[in-house]
């Protein structure tokens, strides 16, 4: 994707995040051409479902959190 200041950013990006329930590293892959995203992504490890909520910014800084079903 060409960003405004000619250069390109990835559309997709792989994060690491930590389970909300077992607490075991996973990589999860974001689309970064959606500037704010939520949706459930099941646990590598344990199968959970994981909320995740994401944010691009305009200038590209991605931000990821995430959380359990019950919170």
């Amino acid at each position: 994707m060409l960003q405004d200041d000619g250069s390109t950013m990835d559309v997709l990006e792989e994060k690491q995040v930590q389970c909300p329930y077992c607490g075991e590293p996973i990589d999860i892959l974001i689309d970064c051409s959606i500037p704010q995203q939520n949706y459930i992504e099941d646990c590598q490890v344990c199968c959970r479902p994981i909320n995740v909520d994401v944010v691009v910014t305009h200038d590209g800084v991605l931000t990821v959190a995430v959380t359990d079903e019950n919170e």
